[in-house]
């Protein structure tokens, strides 16, 4: 069984000849910079650079699956948010938000063509044509709730979500569209799988209730829209929210360490939900900061846990030793 035939039958929930190991969220270190000769920012910007250090997940980690983007930006750039580089340490990041709550919205016809995202594109197509058919390829877009944080700003978004929610919806209506649309484009561009990043429905800044009305409604419609496997990535501890998250519809969900696992898979259980769980290593504490040996110890009780995927929680810290990413997949290799 090879890396893509691995994860395909592990998101439908059928037998594997052991647990997919893959990093649903950026997978890009220096090191892995320095070593493929392809290096932010020119990473971010330039579809070649992009495919070259994306490759490494496959090539110098050993991953079942690669993604693309490194950063969440791309959506709303192309709907006129200006874009701050971060240069070689870091991602792009949102400077200037182009609309205000009140505004109207509208989804621009050449939304394909704006922005980076025919680099990105571009990506997934070198990607296919040189690993496709050894490797998942995951192309990553970024959920509707936080694609209408990035476009009128966090502080906005946050309380009128609260106070006057309705005046959120025109952003989520455009925020969904856009991130469906382009999910089905890098679909057609060979991207096997789409993880859908909603960082902002955490539980850290939005209330399940808050959740639940607003956020998960239009995941669940872009679910139903995009025409491939899905993964949804959220950060924090949403142990209040896992089956609601579950019953968007997504293939599989994403989850850091301080999710409770366990609970999380008894209710599933309860309530008839077959729902691969991805995850099981601190991309903090342990990833970045902690030594190969606590790596193969995390690993080894995400397993024991319920894990159907291992996978970093989050994005890996581009200065994370390389040596605890090659423990993620070693240790499960040795787990066989």
């Amino acid at each position: 069984m090879n890396s893509r035939d691995r994860v395909l039958a592990a998101l439908k929930g059928e037998a594997v000849d052991r647990p997919p190991v893959i990093s649903v969220c950026q997978h890009a270190t220096y090191e892995q910079m320095d070593e493929l000769g392809a290096a932010w920012p020119e990473a971010h910007a330039r579809g070649d650079k992009m495919a070259a250090l994306a490759m490494g997940g496959f090539t110098m980690l050993g991953l079942d699956a690669v993604r693309v983007p490194f950063c969440q930006t791309h959506e709303a750039e192309a709907l006129g948010a200006k874009i701050k580089d971060a240069g070689r340490t870091g991602v792009p990041s949102v400077e200037v938000h182009p609309y205000k709550i009140g505004d109207q919205p509208q989804f621009p016809d050449d939304f394909l063509e704006r922005g980076r995202i025919p680099q990105l594109l571009q990506a997934v197509r070198i990607l296919k044509e040189n690993i496709g058919d050894q490797v998942i390829i995951i192309g990553g877009i970024v959920g509707p709730y936080t694609v209408a944080t990035n476009l009128v700003g966090i502080d906005d978004m946050l309380r009128t979500s609260f106070k006057k929610p309705e005046k959120v919806v025109p952003f989520l209506e455009l925020a969904e569209k856009a991130g469906t649309v382009l999910a089905n484009a890098l679909v057609e561009a060979g991207a096997d799988v789409i993880c859908v990043e909603d960082m902002m429905t955490s539980l850290d800044l939005v209330s399940p209730k808050i959740y639940r009305s607003l956020a998960a409604p239009y995941e669940k419609k872009q679910f139903s829209g995009i025409n491939a496997p899905t993964i949804i990535h959220i950060c924090g501890k949403l142990d209040a929210i896992m089956t609601d998250i579950a019953e968007t519809g997504p293939s599989a969900i994403s989850i850091e360490p301080v999710v409770d696992v366990k609970l999380a898979l008894e209710e599933f259980s309860k309530k008839g939900i077959k729902m691969p769980l991805i995850g099981g290593v601190d991309p903090v504490r342990t990833l970045f900061s902690g030594t190969p040996e606590e790596v193969r110890r995390e690993v080894e009780k995400a397993l024991e846990d319920g894990f159907s995927m291992i996978s970093p929680g989050c994005s890996v810290a581009p200065a994370s030793p390389l040596e605890n990413l090659l423990a993620i997949v070693d240790t499960v290799k040795e787990k066989k």
